[in-house]
């Protein structure tokens, strides 16, 4: 009896860490979604694709150390125009209502004063399930890569 119950119980704990990991799949996919979106609104020079991606109190921080907010990031984000832009080795990992994102951005372009910008650095977003069901991006960080 005591192993049939055991049976039952290693069954279901192992049932249960594969809902959990089906879960962590769809969350880990839903988020790096909103990440191709990110990148679509630079490749599209599209700032409304951004704008609902970023919380109200976002904080992006760059590699010389400058932090900025949401509507810094929206004012810089409509400034530059991109010619290209692309990600290479996005990851997502999950933890429960939250996630982290890490990848590489590569892009060409020109910043608001039209000084061109050849960008290549890794970045890291932090995401969080918001209250009415929605992952928005709380901070975002971007460290240059040396060539």
């Amino acid at each position: 009896m005591r192993r049939i119950v055991a049976s039952c119980f290693l069954g279901l704990v192992l049932l249960a860490g594969c809902a959990w990991s089906q879960a962590q799949t769809g969350t880990e996919k839903a988020v790096a979604a909103l990440e191709e979106q990110w990148l679509k609104s630079q490749q599209t020079n599209n700032v409304d694709l951004l704008i609902p991606l970023l919380a109200d109190k976002f904080i992006d921080t760059f590699g010389d150390g400058k932090v900025t907010g949401k509507k810094e990031a929206i004012a810089m984000a409509k400034s530059t125009k991109w010619t290209s832009a692309e990600y290479v080795d996005l990851k997502v990992s999950a933890y429960g209502d939250a996630a982290v994102a890490t990848g590489t951005f590569k892009g060409k372009g020109t910043d608001g004063s039209g000084k061109p910008l050849d960008l290549y650095e890794r970045w890291t977003d932090t995401w969080v399930k918001m209250s009415d069901g929605k992952w928005q991006c709380v901070a975002s960080q971007g460290t240059p890569v040396k060539m």
